[in-house]
């Protein structure tokens, strides 16, 4: 009975390998991204119902909205010419602006749920600035750092909730993963994931138009902001010197992946 249940889990695990987007990293997604886009879609109406956000005539909110759309319009162009339509399949995308100056951060949840609190936008002194964290955090959603997260969350809790179809126990594993509803929207990920994510980001917003060369100048400009005071969003992220080196790197060879 062992073997059998190792054999059928081990099943699962192989036919829910796949790559991720320019990378090519293999990852293991067990839930079906369906599944996760519309857990995701619940936790975002719950928060929405509570958060302040600034009313679509307000200029903060427009350039939110104006840089997420014209990377939402070129990313959906750029995967499905690549053949990776599939990764935006049940997409839904919103882009609010939360109200809350004390609050450094952004996210996009499964489903192309965007939030952006006005905490950092006095940060970006540019459109490519916003654009480049902005594609970043994209990034996590069309690569599924989520549900690889969850999966991997699923794993550790053994085979019983890989196998289980009960809706609590994959909501209870989205709470594990997810940090409290006071950072909705900020998962646990690796620093491989968020390393991942950077270079999927500069090509979102390379392609929408904005220079990824703001990557460059938005992360000194942190490194010189940096020290016990950094924000949360950047708390799991590779260290300055070693984030701006790689994007630098990668920077170099960013026109491979476009054409």
């Amino acid at each position: 009975m062992k073997n059998f249940i190792f054999l059928l889990a081990f099943s699962i695990v192989l036919a829910a390998c796949s790559k991720v987007p320019i990378t090519n990293r293999k990852q293991t997604n067990l839930l079906p991204e369906s599944t996760l886009i519309q857990m995701a879609k619940d936790q975002y109406t719950a928060f929405l119902a509570e958060a302040t956000v600034l009313p679509d005539s307000d200029p903060r909110a427009q350039r939110v909205k104006r840089v997420g759309e014209k990377i939402k319009e070129a990313t959906e162009s750029f995967l499905t010419s690549k053949g990776y339509a599939k990764r935006i399949e049940g997409f839904e995308w919103e882009f609010k602006t939360v109200v809350d100056d004390e609050t450094i951060n952004a996210w996009c949840m499964p489903g192309g749920k965007v939030c952006v609190y006005t905490g950092i936008l006095p940060l970006f002194d540019s459109d490519d600035e916003l654009a480049v964290v902005m594609g970043h955090e994209i990034a996590h959603a069309i690569a599924r750092h989520g549900n690889e997260r969850m999966s991997q969350q699923m794993i550790v809790n053994g085979v019983g909730s890989v196998l289980s179809p009960a809706d609590t126990t994959q909501v209870s594993i989205f709470q594990q993963v997810f940090i409290g509803s006071a950072t909705l929207g900020m998962l646990k990920y690796s620093r491989n994931h968020e390393s991942e994510a950077d270079k999927l980001g500069l090509v979102f917003a390379k392609v929408a138009g904005y220079d990824p060369n703001a990557a460059i100048t938005f992360w000194k400009k942190m490194a010189a902001q940096g020290g016990a005071g950094m924000p949360e969003i950047f708390s799991t992220h590779p260290s300055d010197e070693r984030r701006i080196a790689d994007l630098e790197e990668f920077l170099k060879e960013i026109d491979q992946y476009i054409e």
